[in-house]
């Protein structure tokens, strides 16, 4: 999916073509639809000349990004090993403080589990890094891009987990990565489990995430951490009525497909999979043009990629059925088709494995 490639000129479909296109998807009956099972061809091989429309993704007037809103600079404190000795009264975050490492890094270090209770008199081995401290509003994503580092190393270097919530004053630790200004930012490179694991900004200690909004007029902050679902209600749905024409899993070149591609006349409706909350919706992963990022609760997240047209924002609730967008071929699609992946936490699942057979 990665790297740049020069997109095919668009030439207007002649009548024949499209009227078999259409022919093979079946008329919108429910918001959950089947789809047909495509020709064991492998997708490269499929010919198709795309429609003659303007590739830009429309969308609702937004908020910036979330992961821009508070821009990061690299400040970074290294550090050598240490020992450090525990005073009466000290805490963990106070011994942090002090000697500029982490404070998770200092319980991993040491064998501490919640609540990290320390002792005076208790000596205590002071792991060596590079520590960015993280202030208000500062997103994973943000971060990784001041360093240059990919964000699934930093996840991987602090141990995260789901919900992978940053919170300000804590200290993350960052791996090695380019030096100067210009290799970091050639370095960035955001995907989708950037920002469903590092897209939301950092917390106070003691706020919470916002709440979503059921009103596409109402734009939730940038800056506002986002709630997301707690359970999943319900089986997930199709998402969109058509041909599937790429399954998950290797590719014929070996690459490895994270979703299924499901191929439909320009503008068909993408329909939420499954209750839940925009995550995302913009255009900033250039293979996928215009995006939508759905969670669900439980760990469940839907992607739906190459879309013409967002109808959602970010921090808006949506039901199963309802329509989020519509199908395009912006980004790398060489034909109107619906990117479409489900990940439970971090991990892609194939999506025929929890559609309905139809």
């Amino acid at each position: 999916m990665g790297g740049h490639i020069e997109r095919r000129a668009r030439h207007a479909l002649s009548a024949l073509p499209l009227a078999l296109l259409c022919g093979c998807i079946p008329q919108m009956q429910s918001a959950d639809p089947p789809y047909a099972p495509a020709p064991a061809i492998p997708y490269e091989r499929q010919s198709y000349e795309r429609q003659s429309v303007d590739n830009d993704v429309r969308s609702p007037p937004t908020a910036p990004s979330a992961w821009q809103a508070r821009p990061v600079t690299a400040t970074a404190q290294t550090i050598g090993a240490s020992t450090y000795v525990v005073q009466p009264g000290e805490t963990l975050r106070g011994i942090a403080d002090k000697t500029g490492s982490g404070s998770e890094a200092i319980a991993r270090a040491n064998g501490l589990s919640a609540p990290f209770v320390i002792r005076a008199g208790q000596r205590l081995a002071i792991p060596a890094g590079r520590y960015h401290l993280v202030r208000a509003g500062e997103t994973g994503i943000a971060i990784a891009r001041a360093y240059g580092v990919d964000w699934s190393r930093i996840v991987t270097a602090n141990d995260l987990s789901q919900p992978y919530t940053l919170r300000v004053g804590m200290r993350v630790l960052i791996p090695g990565g380019p030096q100067t200004v210009a290799e970091r930012a050639a370095a960035f490179r955001l995907d989708v489990d950037d920002i469903v694991t590092g897209g939301e900004p950092a917390l106070a200690s003691n706020q919470r995430p916002a709440r979503p909004t059921s009103s596409p007029g109402r734009v939730l902050p940038s800056s506002a951490a986002l709630a997301e679902p707690a359970r999943l209600h319900g089986a997930f749905a199709w998402p969109l009525r058509g041909t599937v024409v790429a399954r998950f899993g290797p590719g014929a070149s070996g690459e490895r497909y994270n979703g299924i591609k499901i191929a439909a006349p320009l503008g068909t409706p993408i329909l939420a999979a499954a209750d839940g909350v925009v995550a995302y919706a913009g255009n900033e992963v250039a293979n996928l043009g215009g995006l939508v990022i759905l969670k669900h609760g439980d760990g469940w997240t839907t992607v739906y990629g190459h879309a013409s047209q967002l109808l959602v924002q970010r921090g808006q609730s949506v039901r199963k059925g309802q329509t989020i967008a519509t199908s395009g071929d912006s980004g790398l699609a060489d034909r109107p088709e619906l990117h479409f992946e489900m990940r439970k936490g971090r991990t892609p699942v194939d999506p025929l494995g929890q559609l309905p057979s139809r």
